[in-house]
């Protein structure tokens, strides 16, 4: 790759940045769509977080996106944002508009909804979805499940009161359960989603019994590291259909290179597999 005065540039914000496969991700819709830019990762202390959005015009970035801690604060300090950024409380990509604005989205909701609806074509949003976890993630899905009209959400998160003020923030038919009741909560669902860390490489276990999960229930865990969490081993031993959490991820990205490259690119298993260092 050779960086000229012409090069399209964007990244992702974060801090810790090495982690992020997003870079992976983009330069090869880049490459692939014979466009000439850059996506490079920058590591900024939340401190700075401020000082590197209001430069991104004056180094003539298109945009960023923006990963932890710096989604919430993001929000903030965009001078516009759309209605998903706002109801979800979270900004995940900006766009530098022809006037040098930063123009806040959040495509977690999109990139959710996008995967689950290409890896289970014969989902319907009738039956309850159970989530659990009560964080920025788990405000995206919920956000996104009510986008598409599921009926009902009952929402499992180690800290109860957590779980209870987001249910009345986002509003809607959102009911906040204890995490001793989740076992229970899975009864008559159709969907389970972990949007919590538990399960990924390095962090404690998910404890979650799938006695009274339907056979037909799908089971989406968005950690993507491993791809294989004790979670969905546990419910494809059961037959349970289950997804993996790398499709959001590559689904979210697909709005915001559009927004800054103008060419809308595929998700295809080729994209998945250089993702994944194949």
């Amino acid at each position: 790759m050779i960086l000229t005065g012409t090069t399209g540039l964007a990244g992702v914000i974060g801090w810790p940045v090495a982690h992020s496969l997003s870079p992976r991700l983009h330069n090869f819709w880049l490459e692939a769509l014979g466009i000439d830019g850059a996506y490079i990762p920058l590591a900024v202390k939340p401190e700075n977080l401020s000082l590197a959005l209001w430069a991104l015009p004056a180094l003539g970035f298109k945009g960023a996106n923006i990963t932890v801690p710096h989604k919430e604060q993001a929000l903030a300090l965009v001078e516009k944002s759309d209605s998903f950024a706002k109801r979800i409380g979270a900004v995940n990509t900006i766009r530098v508009d022809e006037k040098g604005r930063l123009i806040g989205s959040n495509t977690d909701a999109y990139g959710f909804i996008k995967n689950l609806k290409s890896e289970a074509r014969h989902w319907r949003p009738s039956r309850p979805v159970l989530v659990l976890g009560a964080g920025g993630a788990a405000r995206a899905v919920c956000v996104a499940l009510l986008s598409v009209g599921v009926r009902e959400i009952r929402i499992c998160n180690r800290t109860h009161s957590r779980a209870e003020g987001m249910a009345e923030e986002i509003g809607g038919p959102l009911v906040a359960l204890h995490w001793g009741d989740r076992e229970d909560a899975a009864e008559g669902v159709g969907l389970l989603v972990n949007t919590t860390k538990l399960g990924m490489t390095g962090a404690p276990k998910l404890r979650m019994p799938l006695t009274k999960l339907p056979p037909s229930a799908i089971v989406n865990d968005i950690v993507y590291t491993p791809l294989m969490t004790p979670l969905l081993a546990s419910a494809g031993e059961r037959g349970n259909r289950i997804i993996d959490g790398l499709g959001m991820l590559l689904h979210q990205a697909q709005p915001s290179f559009t927004a800054w490259y103008g060419k809308k690119p595929k998700v295809t298993q080729a994209l998945r597999n250089h993702v994944l260092g194949g």
